[in-house]
C-alpha cells in the first residue's frame, strides 16, 4: 500500500466495519465541503459511527486485531491482510494466493482506482447485487454498477452471515467467483477513495444494520396496497375512469388509477413552470376532488424533460440548467413515450436551484389532488454528457437517477411525518431502497413471463428493496386471447406480493373470462382484501428492519440448505410460506423448511418440516403454509380500500399451533404471552377464532387464553 495514503477502521454499528483508505485529507469529515457533504448524505442515512471496539496489537506479528463482542476484524499490515471472524469462526479474509489483495492505482500521487482480493470458499454462495432473471447466487457473475444492463445494487451478502456495501457514487464492479478467479471476490472501485463496510452478523440483522445505514424505505400509504389500474396508450382518462367504475360495480375491487404517458405533467413552452396537461385533464382540481369523493386515487407521471426548439429550452441552456454534451451545449434526447416522442433536454438536478425547483413544484401539484407520481428514465446517460460541475460518465449515470427519486419522494411525502408516499420507478441503484414502490413490467403473458416475474422481484427484494410491485400481463403481447389458467395463477402470485396492477386492456381485464373464470378471480382479489392487514403490517415492519416483504429461502432460512434449493417459493413476512404455481396443470412440490411444522391454509393440514410435499392446487387458491407458533389476522370482505374501518380492522384470526409470536398486523396492539404451557393473548375482542386441530380457546374478558386440550 502506498505510504501516502491512510486506512481507518470504525466500529460503525455493533457488527459493523467500515474500512476507508484514501489521502488522509480525504477521510476528515469534518473538513468535507459543502457539496461533499450532500453527497455523503444521499448515500448515509447515518455516516457517523455509534459501535463501541477494543484494539489490540498483534504480536509479534505487524497487525491489529478490532473487537466488537463476538464479532473480530483482524488487519496484518506486511504484508496486507485482512480476515472477519464471528464466534471464532472464519467468515471472510483477503485471498492469500494473491501477493497484495489491497492495491491502489495512484496517478500524480492521487489514487484513481483500488482492488480487492477476497477469498471466496468453494460453494460459498453470493446473494444480492441487484436484479437477476437467472441464479439468485451471483457467484460467476461480474456487475457493474452504473451500466442500466445490469440493475445493480450494491448489498452483497453470504447466508453464512457475512455482507459487504461499497459506498462510492462511481464505477463499483463486483466479480465473485469468475471463471478466471473461480476462488476469489474482486473488488474493484474507480474512486480517489476506498469505502467498505463489512457485516458479521445473521443475514436478517445484515438488512437491519444495512437499511439503517444506508436510508430506510419510506413508509407507503394503506391505498397503495390495493389494485391499481393502468391506463394504456391512447386511452382516454374519462374512458379509464368509467372503466374503473364498472369494474367496481362488477365486483373487482380497484383503488387506484395509474394514468400513463405522455406526461400528465408538462413544461411550459415559454417560461419556467411545470403545469398540468389541460389538454388531457381539463380540470386537475376537480377530477381528482371526483376521485377521492369516489373512493379513489390517481398516479400521475411526471419527467424532467424540457422539449427542443421551445423557447423555455433555450432559456434553460443559457442558464446552464440542463445537461450539456461536449461542446457545452444542451444535449437533445430523443423522443421518448413521456415526451410524447418529441426530442427533449434533461434539467440537470445536479445543480441546486433546478433541484429545488423540480420537488417543490411536484409538492404543489401533489398537494392539488394527485396521490402518487410515477417517473422513469427510458434511456441512458453516455460519457459524452456532463452536468454543471462537470458530473459525467458512472458518477452521472448513478447520481441523476438518485436525485430525481429523492426530489419526488420528498414531494409526495411533504410534512408527513414519518414521510409517506409513493414514488413509482423501475430504477435501481444507490439509495433504490429509501423510495418505496419498485415497478416490474410483466415481460409476457405466458409461463416464462411469470417465472422472470417471480425471480426478479425476489432477487430485488434480496437486495435491500423492502417492496416490489408489478403488473399482470403485458398489453404488448396480447394476440389473442389471454390462457384463464395463467391469469389465475400469475393473480395468485400478486395476492402475496406488496402490490399490482392490472392494464386496462380489455384482454388482461377480468371481464375477458366466462363467468366460471371470474368466479375464481373475485376469490383471489376477496382473499387479497382480507390479507391487507397483514400485507400493511409486514410493510410497517420491513421499513423499520429492512427485511423484505417477499424473502426468498436463503434470506429467511439460511441455515437450511436444502430450503435454499426452492428457489422460486418464498417466505411471505414471517407467517405465511408460499409455493406459486408456475406450471399448467396445478401441480407444485413445496419443501417446508425443517425445525417447526407448517399448517396447509387450504385444507388445515398440519406437516412436520423438514420434508418436501407434492400438492394439486385448484385455479382459484394459492399453496400457502402457515408458520408453527404465528398467527394470520385477516381483515373482512371489501369492495375497496375506502371501505377499510380503521377503528375496526380484523373480522378473523387463524392460528398455526399453539401461538407463540406476536401477530404482524397493521398498527398492531395485540400481544402474545406464555404462562405455564399456554398463550395469553390480549387485543382479540370481537374477532372469530380459528384455532389448531388440539387447541381450545377460553376468553376471559378483553383476555384470550389458547390451551392445549386435556
Amino acid at each position: 500500500m502506498d505510504s501516502g495514503l491512510s486506512l481507518r477502521i470504525e466500529a460503525h454499528a455493533p457488527g459493523v466495519f467500515r474500512l476507508r483508505c484514501g489521502p488522509a485529507a480525504k477521510l476528515d469529515d469534518e473538513k468535507m465541503n459543502a457539496r461533499a457533504r450532500a453527497r455523503q448524505e444521499l448515500l448515509l442515512a447515518r455516516p457517523e459511527a455509534i459501535g463501541e471496539m477494543s484494539t489490540e496489537a498483534l504480536l509479534p506479528e505487524s497487525g491489529w486485531r478490532f473487537v466488537q463482542g463476538d464479532i473480530t476484524l483482524e488487519l496484518h499490515a506486511k504484508p496486507f491482510r485482512l480476515a472477519l471472524f464471528r464466534n471464532d469462526q472464519l467468515l471472510l479474509s483477503t485471498d492469500s494466493q494473491f501477493i497484495s489483495p489491497f492495491v491502489a492505482d495512484v496517478q500524480n500521487g492521487q489514487p484513481e482506482s483500488w482492488g480487492l482480493m477476497l477469498s471466496l470458499p468453494e460453494n460459498a454462495p453470493v446473494y444480492g447485487l441487484g436484479e437477476t432473471l437467472g441464479d439468485f447466487n451471483r457467484r460467476g457473475q461480474e456487475v457493474v454498477s452504473d451500466l442500466p444492463g445490469f440493475n445493480y445494487l450494491p448489498l452483497a451478502w453470504n447466508p453464512q452471515g457475512w455482507g459487504l456495501y461499497v459506498n462510492s457514487l462511481n464505477r463499483v464492479l463486483h466479480a465473485p467467483g469468475t471463471p478466471d478467479e473461480p476462488d476469489t471476490y474482486q473488488l474493484y472501485v474507480e474512486d480517489s477513495v476506498f469505502d467498505l463496510f463489512l457485516f458479521a452478523s445473521e443475514p436478517a440483522e445484515i438488512f437491519n444494520q444495512y437499511s439503517a445505514l444506508a436510508g430506510r424505505a419510506g413508509q407507503p400509504p394503506l391505498w397503495a396496497m390495493g389494485t391499481w389500474l393502468i391506463q394504456q396508450t391512447g386511452q382516454d382518462i374519462n374512458e379509464l375512469t368509467s372503466l374503473a367504475k364498472a369494474l367496481r360495480e362488477d365486483g373487482i375491487p380497484l383503488d387506484v388509477l395509474r394514468l400513463g404517458n405522455p406526461s400528465l405533467i408538462q413544461f411550459q413552452q415559454d417560461k419556467q413552470a411545470l403545469e398540468w396537461d389541460v389538454s388531457r385533464l381539463e380540470d386537475p382540481r376537480r377530477y381528482f376532488a371526483q376521485l377521492a369523493d369516489d373512493q379513489g386515487h390517481a398516479c400521475v407521471t411526471t419527467f424532467p424533460g424540457v422539449l427542443a426548439h421551445t423557447p423555455l429550452f433555450a432559456d434553460l441552456e443559457d442558464r446552464g440548467w440542463l445537461l450539456c454534451n461536449e461542446e457545452g451545449l444542451a444535449q437533445v434526447f430523443d423522443g421518448v413515450p413521456a415526451t410524447g416522442g418529441q426530442p427533449f433536454g434533461l434539467l440537470d438536478l445536479t445543480y441546486k436551484d433546478a433541484f429545488l425547483f423540480w420537488q417543490e413544484r411536484h409538492a404543489q401539484l401533489i398537494e392539488e389532488g394527485a396521490s402518487a407520481i410515477e417517473c422513469k428514465l427510458p434511456m441512458e446517460l453516455p460519457d459524452t454528457i456532463s452536468a454543471r460541475n462537470g458530473e459525467s460518465g458512472p458518477l452521472l449515470r448513478t447520481l441523476y437517477p438518485l436525485l430525481l427519486k429523492k426530489a419526488l419522494f420528498e414531494a409526495v411525502s411533504c410534512n408527513k411525518t414519518p414521510a409517506e408516499g409513493v414514488v413509482l420507478s423501475d430504477s435501481l441503484g444507490l439509495a433504490a431502497q429509501r423510495t418505496p414502490w419498485k415497478q416490474l413490467e410483466c415481460p409476457g403473458n405466458d409461463w416464462d413471463a411469470m417465472h422472470q416475474l417471480l425471480r426478479s422481484a425476489l432477487s430485488v427484494q434480496a437486495s435491500g428493496i423492502v417492496t416490489q410491485v408489478h403488473d399482470i400481463g403485458n398489453p404488448q403481447g396480447v394476440s389473442g386471447p389471454v390462457d384463464p389458467e395463467w391469469y389465475l395463477r400469475c393473480l395468485g402470485l400478486s395476492v402475496f406480493s406488496a402490490g399490482f396492477a392490472l392494464h386496462a386492456n380489455p384482454a388482461l381485464l377480468p371481464t375477458a373470462f366466462d363467468e366460471n373464470i371470474q368466479a375464481k378471480i373475485k376469490t383471489l382479489f376477496e382473499l387479497r382484501y382480507r390479507l391487507i392487514p397483514y400485507v400493511l403490517g409486514i410493510i410497517e415492519d420491513s421499513v423499520r428492519t429492512g427485511l423484505p416483504v417477499q424473502r426468498m429461502m436463503p434470506l429467511a432460512f439460511p441455515d437450511d440448505v436444502r430450503a435454499q434449493e426452492y428457489d422460486t417459493q418464498f417466505m411471505f413476512g414471517p407467517a405465511l410460506l408460499v409455493a406459486p404455481v408456475l406450471e399448467p396443470g396445478g401441480k407444485v412440490i413445496v419443501y417446508l423448511p425443517e425445525g417447526e411444522s407448517w399448517w396447509d391454509l387450504n385444507t388445515g393440514w398440519r406437516y412436520e418440516g423438514g420434508q418436501s410435499i407434492s400438492l394439486e392446487c385448484a385455479l382459484d387458491s394459492v399453496p400457502v403454509f402457515g408458520r408453527e407458533g404465528h398467527m394470520l389476522c385477516l381483515g373482512p370482505v371489501l369492495k375497496h380500500l375506502g371501505e377499510f374501518n380503521t377503528a375496526r380492522i380484523l373480522d378473523e384470526v387463524w392460528m398455526f399451533g399453539m401461538p407463540l409470536h406476536n401477530p404482524v398486523v397493521m398498527r398492531n396492539k395485540i400481544r402474545v404471552m406464555q404462562m405455564q404451557g399456554s398463550s395469553y393473548i390480549k387485543g382479540l375482542e370481537g374477532l372469530r377464532i380459528l384455532q389448531s386441530e388440539g387447541l381450545e380457546v377460553k376468553r376471559r374478558g378483553a383476555e384470550v387464553r389458547i390451551s392445549r386440550e386435556r
